[in-house]
């Protein structure tokens, strides 16, 4: 018989967490170790970023050449032009400073209860096929003493899907941000995303869907706190 073992929700992962493994894989534990400060910075880092719609424009055009089309046809003729204009527009998270996105929205506040914002719709570009996946983010914290403006939690989403990606990396890009510039007691993020790259390429299945989430500070260690977020995104 198949023993069901509970679920890791830590780190944009969901793994099978089997607690008698500990003592040939210390690293197994629950909970595992918050990240370090070099490592956090890392994640949530903006890449210098200067766009170049002429290069792109001319590159699109090469890739078109290369399938054996004829740019020279209607159809085609202004399509260079505007798959450029169409990647900027979809990668201009590289564009974005967090302290522009947030706009200083933060707001004292007594509430000690947790906050969620459900069904962030996301559209991002998988940094491996450049395909899009799509799907919706659950953010939730913990607030100690302030609170961050509703609009700017989907904004910080934002901020981070419009760039090339892979969706447990903007899991936790999304998840260190928000613990960040809030300083939350706690803070879950769930993803839930559809991959054309698995879905028009490749394996070709038409219904998958990937959930990774991450788990900070209450989140992560508090197994009531936890429970409840998963609760009330379900």
């Amino acid at each position: 018989m198949t023993r069901e073992l509970p679920m890791d929700f830590t780190g944009g992962y969901c793994i099978p967490i089997d607690h008698n493994v500990e003592k040939n894989h210390p690293d197994c534990t629950w909970p595992r170790k918050p990240l370090a400060l070099s490592s956090i910075m890392a994640i949530i880092h903006t890449p210098k970023h200067s766009k170049d719609s002429g290069q792109m424009k001319e590159h699109f055009a090469s890739i078109i050449s290369a399938i054996g089309e004829d740019l020279t046809r209607p159809g085609l003729a202004d399509t260079p032009e505007r798959a450029a204009k169409a990647f900027e527009f979809l990668t201009r998270g590289y564009q974005q400073k967090l302290d522009d996105v947030v706009n200083d929205a933060l707001f004292p506040s007594d509430s000690n209860e947790m906050i969620i914002v459900k069904d962030i719709e996301l559209y991002s570009m998988c940094e491996h096929h450049m395909l899009p996946f799509i799907g919706r983010a659950h953010v939730a914290y913990i607030p100690t003493g302030k609170v961050l403006g509703l609009s700017k939690v989907a904004r910080i989403v934002d901020m981070f899907a419009r760039r090339l990606q892979i969706q447990e990396q903007l899991t936790l890009q999304i998840a260190e941000t928000v613990k960040s510039v809030t300083g939350a007691e706690g803070v879950g993020v769930i993803v839930e995303a559809k991959h054309m790259c698995m879905m028009m390429r490749g394996v070709e299945k038409q219904n998958s869907v990937m959930k990774t989430s991450a788990m900070l500070g209450s989140f992560r260690d508090d197994p009531a706190t936890r429970t409840e977020f998963l609760s009330l995104v379900r």
